[in-house]
């Protein structure tokens, strides 16, 4: 099976597309299926470039014994070239990168992370940032189960391929 490779995408890179990220690969690595991924995360603005994902967020993962590394990025159009999966956690993410699409194929390659969560899930992922720690919990569980369901979508088209 070729590499897919899938790109998270948040607001400012330090907490929730970091933690997708993390969560994705630590799902990866303990799924024993033979599956070739690629996975990094960005944010839409240039906020925290340079900067490790936030403390709290770093604090919340390791007690849900996620690993947590990364350095905020921001996105640019040449991830449209890179990517096959650019996943947005909320909708003025998605509507971000829909407006730095090239071509009906850049967009093609856009869904919003809740399309991986049952439909009774919150069309957007939270931002924790202004929060506490109940939200940074409440973002990762909800990230755990999307994360789930991309890794399903992934088999399901690998099979199919």
């Amino acid at each position: 099976m070729p590499e897919v490779k899938v790109l998270f995408v948040c607001l400012g890179n330090i907490c929730r597309s970091p933690a997708a990220e993390n969560i994705f690969r630590d799902f990866i690595d303990s799924e024993g299926r033979p599956i070739a991924v690629h996975i990094d995360s960005c944010g839409t603005a240039s906020y925290h470039i340079g900067e490790p994902p936030d403390q709290r967020m770093q604090d919340r993962l390791k007690a849900h014994n996620h690993s947590c590394q990364g350095c905020a990025r921001q996105f640019k159009q040449a991830d449209f070239d890179e990517f096959d999966l650019i996943i947005a956690m909320a909708r003025d993410n998605l509507a971000n990168l829909q407006a730095h699409a090239r071509q009906p194929g850049d967009s093609s390659k856009l869904r919003l992370f809740s399309d991986f969560l049952p439909d009774s899930a919150p069309r957007d992922i939270p931002d924790p940032y202004y929060g506490g720690t109940k939200g940074f919990d409440r973002v990762i569980t909800m990230l755990e189960d999307g994360c789930s369901g991309i890794l399903q979508t992934l088999y399901e088209r690998a099979k199919s391929e």
